[in-house]
């Protein structure tokens, strides 16, 4: 099988394309080579990719026939990815984390539309035109009065 179809069909990437892209960018080796997208993947290849800044390595055990589920990928490769490289990846999201909390600091935009959804909705049904007629009316009989 293809390099960039069974990348696809291991869910490593979305899309073929996608992988294949990543292929053409040099972040795909088999070994300590570089390959194509026509690149064939055999059983017990170690594959290493580079993918959002983190160095993945993975060991082909089988090549599936098509596009497999979520959690049958453990049957065809095994992950021997180094334990360091998850722990960076770990800390850059924590550290992508610093967003305010709910409730704290100013309102975002979404917030003040929402406010501003709210506040407008309760004022139509609160202030009825009746009722102004009413008011104005009661004021100009004890002004005459």
């Amino acid at each position: 099988m293809r390099i960039d179809k069974f990348l696809w069909s291991v869910r490593f990437y979305k899309t073929r394309n996608i992988a294949a892209e990543e292929i053409k960018k040099n972040r795909i080796s088999i070994g300590e080579n570089v390959v194509k997208s026509s690149k064939e993947v055999k059983t017990g290849d170690i594959i290493k990719i580079r993918k959002n800044q983190i160095d993945y390595k993975i060991k082909v055990i089988d090549i599936p026939k098509s596009r497999v589920g979520a959690k049958l990928v453990s049957i065809y490769v095994v992950d021997m990815t180094d334990k360091e490289q998850y722990e960076i990846l770990r800390m850059r999201q924590s550290s992508q984390d610093y967003y305010r909390q709910k409730g704290l600091g100013r309102p975002t935009k979404k917030d003040r539309r929402d406010m501003d959804d709210y506040s407008s909705d309760n004022a139509s049904e609160d202030m009825d035109n009746d009722d102004w007629d009413v008011f104005f009316k009661q004021n100009n009989d004890e002004d005459e009065g």
